[in-house]
Parts: structure tokens; sequence; C-alpha cells
């Protein structure tokens, strides 16, 4: 049987969020990993209104060719952002558990 500690850069992995750090997150409590997760997030929310907003134009009736482009241009940041968010995640998350064996 291993036994696994946790110890060093670990150990504020898993820290809650607290004064300064606390005031600038949405969340209370928590650990600096699911701040960064919960910053995604709303930035992937922001870019899905401003997806929506734009269809809805498009649906509307203006359906000209540049808010077609701009539209697609939007979808594809999306994708981009999406991509992103996973691979900083996993990455994070990856080094976390590395981190935690290691301790």
């Amino acid at each position: 049987m291993t036994t696994t500690t946790t110890g060093g850069l670990g150990m504020l992995a898993a820290a809650p969020l607290n004064g300064a750090n606390q005031a600038r997150s949405k969340t209370t409590g928590g650990t600096w990993f699911e701040a960064l997760a919960n910053a995604w997030g709303q930035t992937l929310d922001t870019q899905a209104g401003r997806i929506e907003q734009m269809s809805d134009t498009v649906s509307a009736g203006s359906d000209n060719p540049s808010q077609i482009t701009q539209l697609t241009a939007e979808s594809l940041r999306m994708s981009f952002m999406a991509q992103s968010s996973q691979s900083s995640i996993d990455s994070v998350g990856k080094a976390l558990e590395t981190m935690a064996r290691k301790g």
C-alpha cells in the first residue's frame, strides 16, 4: 500500500482562496484550480452569449454576407477557446497529480 502525502506546491493547489484572491473571485471558498475552471466557464459563457446575439440578428433577417462571416468567425473563436480551456485545465490537473505523487 502506498501513502501519498501532499506538500509544497500540492498544498498550494488545494489551498482555499482567501483575502485578496477571494475578493477578485466571484466564488467564495474553493481552490485556485476551481477558480481557473470558473474563469474559463465565465469566458466561454460570454462568448456563447455573443454568438447567440449575432445568431439572433442573422435569424431576424440581417443575413448579409458580412454578418454571416462575423458569426462564423465568432463561432471559430468559441471553438478555439473551448479547446484551450480543456487543454489548460487538463494540463494543470495532470501537473497537480504529478506533484501529489512526488510530495
